[in-house]
């Protein structure tokens, strides 16, 4: 009889106690919630493969004539790094907004080019296409004309970015992202040429050799165009890190200048470049946000 009591008064007080926790509340698990929305700042560091593609020129002065025209290409690589700020907006699993940035830069390059010298084959060839030769009574005192040099140096000073960025949340704390948008930057270029007039009276054995070298320089500031991608995720609290390729393009930069060098026609040689300037960049940097991100 005993037992028959304990085992219902056990009955009872299981079904009390399942009444009890079915009326309970159930707690869900607590996750983590991240929002990109807000303003952030940050630094970043990396390094850029640039491109000129240049054409020379050589130009008489007095005429306009193009005397010679050449091409060649050269890479301005070197180290990058900045600062940068923006601002997102989050929509579900889309991230938008809008980033500036601006680097200073370590790119820089040289390249050459040449208009050529004559040749003592014959009474025609002795003057290049730039410069006259010298045609003397005998053979041993004959000069054909010499080359003309140029030596381009530029340099990437500094540039920056206006961009829109459009990503995608891969999990809630990493974003995938387009952008493009401006671009604007700095090129110094600085052309040296170097040459020899060659003067004394045509049919006599008596001429002088005058080497000539002249420099000019140039900074040019171009605003061209941006494209890109990267990868940003949550680090720590408010701080993200990030990825980034940019290709950017600034247009051209030219210059062009009278040297102390005389062309065929007796009159001064101008001596003109045109460069095509692009960018390759691949930069790594940390982001701080500002508004605090929500859990």
């Amino acid at each position: 009889m005993r037992r028959i009591s304990f085992a219902l008064a056990v009955a009872c007080c299981t079904a009390a106690l399942a009444q009890v926790a079915s009326a309970a509340p159930v707690r869900a698990p607590i996750v983590p919630i991240v929002s990109w929305t807000g303003f952030y700042t940050g630094g970043n560091i990396g390094y850029s493969w640039g491109r000129s593609n240049t054409t020379y020129g050589f130009v008489d002065t007095t005429t306009h004539a193009l005397l010679s025209s050449a091409a060649s290409k050269t890479n301005l690589d070197g180290v990058i790094g900045g600062i940068q700020a923006g601002y997102n907006w989050q929509n579900t699993t889309w991230v938008y907004g809008f980033e500036t940035d601006f680097q200073g830069s370590g790119q820089k390059g040289s390249q050459a080019g040449a208009c050529a010298g004559g040749s003592l084959a014959g009474v025609a060839p002795f003057s290049s296409a730039c410069a006259p030769g010298h045609l003397g009574d005998t053979a041993i005192n004959d000069r054909a004309a010499l080359p003309v040099n140029s030596a381009l140096s530029q340099k990437l000073e500094w540039f920056g970015t206006f961009r829109g960025r459009l990503g995608y949340t891969i999990t809630p704390t990493l974003i995938g992202y387009a952008t493009g948008g401006l671009a604007y930057g700095r090129i110094n270029s600085t052309d040296v040429i170097s040459g020899t007039n060659i003067t004394g009276p045509q049919g006599t054995n008596t001429f002088t050799l005058t080497p000539v070298t002249a420099a000019f320089a140039t900074r040019t500031t171009k605003a061209g165009w941006t494209l890109g991608a990267g990868l940003e995720g949550v680090v720590s609290g408010n701080w993200t890190a990030k990825i980034e390729y940019l290709y950017i393009d600034l247009g051209d930069v030219s210059g062009a200048f009278i040297t102390p060098l005389t062309t065929t026609a007796g009159n001064p040689l101008t001596a003109t470049f045109r460069s095509h300037i692009t960018d390759n960049i691949l930069r790594v940097g940390f982001n701080y946000k500002w508004a605090a991100l929500p859990h």
